[in-house]
């Protein structure tokens, strides 16, 4: 409520701060349904068009969602779990096997289409997964970046590989004592 007074206070009208307040309202129940299905961390990024930018026609923004999730598995080694999951996924595309610093993962794809009658916008929804097993071999990050830029498959595909590579399992400022 404190970060969003601001806004409500910076509406034009009373009507425009009830669409912002039920739009706010809609975007909890989306964030509580990631969190029902484990989703610890989420961010929404809107990027420039590189490539069809202005020079190229002035073409939309490019949105996407990148959520960190976590899965428990079965107790097993890490690279194993890797292998498991990897064999596992039906209707992903695009599943590599990657050998990190902090230990092996799998990166797929997979394309998503709304039902017809689900009244959402009838756009594919491009989704590329990591899955890295935590190092206590009982717990699965899973980092899923999503976007209705389908034709930019390639560049979402290495920006989720560069944020993977930044991953550690562990506290970053170390142990705090009191």
């Amino acid at each position: 409520r404190t970060a969003t007074a601001p806004l409500l206070e910076s509406a034009p009208t009373e009507m425009a701060r009830q669409k912002f307040v039920a739009l706010l309202a809609s975007g909890q129940r989306m964030l509580g349904a990631l969190r029902e299905f484990g989703t610890v961390h989420c961010a929404v990024g809107l990027h420039r068009d590189d490539v069809r930018g202005p020079a190229g026609g002035g073409a939309q923004p490019l949105l996407s969602l990148l959520t960190v999730t976590w899965r428990d598995t079965s107790a097993a080694p890490r690279a194993a779990t890797v292998a498991r999951v990897a064999a596992e996924l039906v209707d992903h595309e695009h599943i590599e096997y990657v050998d990190l610093p902090t230990g092996p993962l799998t990166l797929s794809e997979s394309v998503l289409r709304p039902a017809a009658d689900s009244g959402l916008p009838q756009f594919p929804l491009l989704q590329i997964h990591a899955r890295l097993p935590h190092p206590d071999c009982r717990r699965l990050a899973v980092l899923t970046l999503s976007t209705t830029a389908t034709a930019r498959r390639q560049e979402y595909r290495t920006i989720l590989r560069q944020v993977v590579e930044t991953v550690r399992f562990e506290k970053p400022l170390g142990t705090l004592r009191h």
